[in-house]
C-alpha cells in the first residue's frame, strides 16, 4: 500500500494530499530511510513522522483498503512519542 494512502486510512493525517506534502518535505521515514508518498509500506514497517513539535514512531500492524473510524487505530501501534529537539 502507498504511504500516503496508509496515512489517510489510518487517520494519522486527515487528507491524502496533506500526507503527500509531508512525505515530500522529508518528514516521514520508513525503517530509517526517508520516503516519498509513493513508497510502499508493509506490515512490520516502522514509520517515523514529524508533526510540528513532536516526533511519532509507529509500527504498522495491518493493512486494509477500507476501515471505519473505530478500527483505524488498530492498523498501527505507537512505539514512541517525543518532542522535537
Amino acid at each position: 500500500m502507498r504511504l500516503d494512502k496508509f496515512m489517510k486510512i489510518s487517520r494519522l493525517i486527515k487528507r491524502r494530499t496533506l500526507a503527500k506534502e509531508i512525505a515530500d518535505q522529508g518528514r516521514i521515514s520508513i525503517n530509517g530511510n526517508q520516503s516519498k508518498a509513493s513508497s510502499n509500506v508493509d506490515i512490520g514497517d516502522e514509520l517515523t513522522i514529524q508533526f510540528g513539535q513532536k516526533i511519532l514512531t509507529i509500527e504498522i500492524k495491518s493493512l486494509k483498503e477500507n476501515v471505519n473510524k473505530n478500527e483505524a487505530a488498530s492498523l498501527y501501534e505507537i512505539k514512541k512519542e517525543e518532542p522535537v529537539k
